[in-house]
């Protein structure tokens, strides 16, 4: 079967070459351009600070990620994960060049070039001259935007991925992606289980990432103390 990641980050800046990090890190897996439930997700602890722009977009304070895992801690399970399949991300050349800053910080390869396919580049074939951030082409697509007022790398990596099957077709699966999807709800009073997703679905041989839900409620919590957000003035 033809596997696929699709994968988002969070950092603390804009340029891995100015020391900034990964915070967060999240990826959801489809085969045959159908979702399978399975996903990989982590908070990282980037041993410095976000800057202020940065922490208003993703709301991770440096408190709250003290004690996660550094990325050198997960890199041997993020590099298991991906294996040899093909890396969905928007803008990619973003992306990829903090994962390799970071993989290189573990003495670790690089992504392969030949295993990425950046959505910005496919969204630009097809959209000429007109916005295709995220936030536009789920419009474009009326994929649902609810509780994106604060970016999160493994729900940016979910709405990514519906956008992914529309632009190269793939309306059924869309659809599709949203009902075997549609437990995987990170609003505050729905933190998911995948372990209990599996047990509903009868899915096998999956590799399970737990979200936490006490970590999910501090990080909210964190969002709201924000004084003076840009959440509103923020549009990608």
């Amino acid at each position: 079967m033809a596997r696929e990641l699709v994968l988002d980050t969070e950092t603390t800046g804009l340029n891995y070459e100015d020391g900034h990090r990964i915070v967060e890190i999240g990826i959801v897996e489809l085969e045959n351009h159908l979702p399978t439930g399975s996903f990989f997700h982590y908070y990282l602890n980037p041993e410095r600070d976000s800057d202020k722009r940065a922490e208003e977009v993703h709301g991770l304070s440096r408190e709250f990620l003290n004690d996660k895992p550094k990325f050198s801690d997960i890199a041997n399970e993020f590099i298991d994960y991906i294996s040899d399949s093909k890396i969905i991300i928007h803008n990619a050349q973003f992306d990829v060049g903090f994962i390799n800053a970071e993989l290189a910080r573990c003495n670790m390869k690089n992504l392969s070039d030949d295993k990425i396919i950046d959505t910005l580049i496919l969204a630009k074939e097809k959209f000429l001259s007109q916005s295709v951030s995220l936030d536009s082409l789920c419009r474009k697509y009326n994929i649902d935007l609810t509780g994106r007022e604060i970016h999160g790398a493994i729900k940016d990596a979910k709405l990514l991925a519906s956008v992914y099957l529309e632009l190269i077709g793939g309306r059924q699966s869309r659809l599709d992606f949203e009902i075997i999807s549609e437990d995987i709800n990170f609003a505050e009073d729905q933190i998911f289980s995948l372990k209990d997703y599996n047990k509903q679905i009868n899915l096998k041989n999956r590799k399970n990432q737990k979200v936490n839900e006490d970590d999910y409620k501090l990080h909210l919590s964190k969002v709201r103390s924000i004084k003076n957000s840009m959440w509103k003035k923020i549009n990608d």
